[in-house]
């Protein structure tokens, strides 16, 4: 493309309001903000930036779980990370700071901007602030914007895996593996509800209610792994 449009001091000076970030190195933001279809090359584009940034990014939130979450194991941090950095994510926080009104894209994709454009322009924007201003620079920006997905993923997963987190400890702990034994149902058919108890080996743990047979299990296995820490019962089984 032969003419292609570099953004204006006017764009890169509300831009910069946006992303709270003033750079020292203006041409930095310039070819963040520059799509490959809208570029003189591929080269002069975003897309060296995109890899870059995918790559800070990822360090960022992998960091983030390890130190703030250390009970997480490998397979927890995947599981989160993968959905915090994911093209769905980023696109959104595109989206909702208004960032696409800033890239500068070739004519025919100025009225239908595709999801995976907005998540590669995010990624190349943290790229810019990294080169721009260092680690730390980036860092910031980034959890700004994505701490809150962290801990409400962080949250979900561990919600979710009170019988995974029971079976790590029973497995390393006595070498077997922990049984659900399903205690007592009641309600009417379209609306049961199931009493559970965990046991691992010849110790029974206390049971809980659940609303289906799969929430009572991880019910349980919470009152278990409450029991074994020597904290209050989380659910009652009466």
């Amino acid at each position: 493309m032969a003419n292609a449009v570099s953004p204006s001091v006017d764009i890169l000076d509300r831009c910069q309001a946006v992303l709270g970030y003033r750079f020292q190195k203006p041409d930095l933001l310039r070819s963040a903000l520059t799509h490959s279809s809208g570029a003189n090359s591929r080269l002069s584009s975003n897309e060296r930036m995109e890899f870059l940034g995918d790559a800070v990014l990822g360090l960022i939130v992998c960091e983030q779980l390890y130190t703030q979450y250390s009970t997480f194991p490998e397979g927890e941090m995947t599981r989160i990370k993968s959905v915090v950095v994911s093209r769905r994510t980023c696109a959104a926080i595109s989206q909702a700071l208004g960032l696409h009104q800033f890239l500068m894209i070739g004519k025919g994709m100025q009225t239908d901007m595709p999801a995976n454009v907005l998540a590669d322009f995010f990624e190349a924007i943290i790229a810019a602030i990294y080169l721009d201003g260092g680690y730390e620079k980036a860092r910031a920006f980034v959890l700004k914007h994505l701490s809150r997905e962290i801990d409400q993923v962080a949250l979900n997963t561990t919600a979710e895996n009170h019988k995974s987190q029971l079976q790590q400890w029973s497995q390393r702990e006595t070498g077997v593996s922990p049984t659900y034994i399903l205690l007592d149902e009641k309600g009417p058919e379209h609306n049961k509800c199931f009493k559970v108890a965990a046991s691992i080996g010849k110790q029974h743990f206390p049971p809980a209610w659940g609303k289906t047979k799969k929430d009572a299990e991880q019910k349980a296995a919470l009152n278990a792994l409450s029991e074994l820490n020597g904290d209050p019962l989380p659910y009652a089984g009466d």
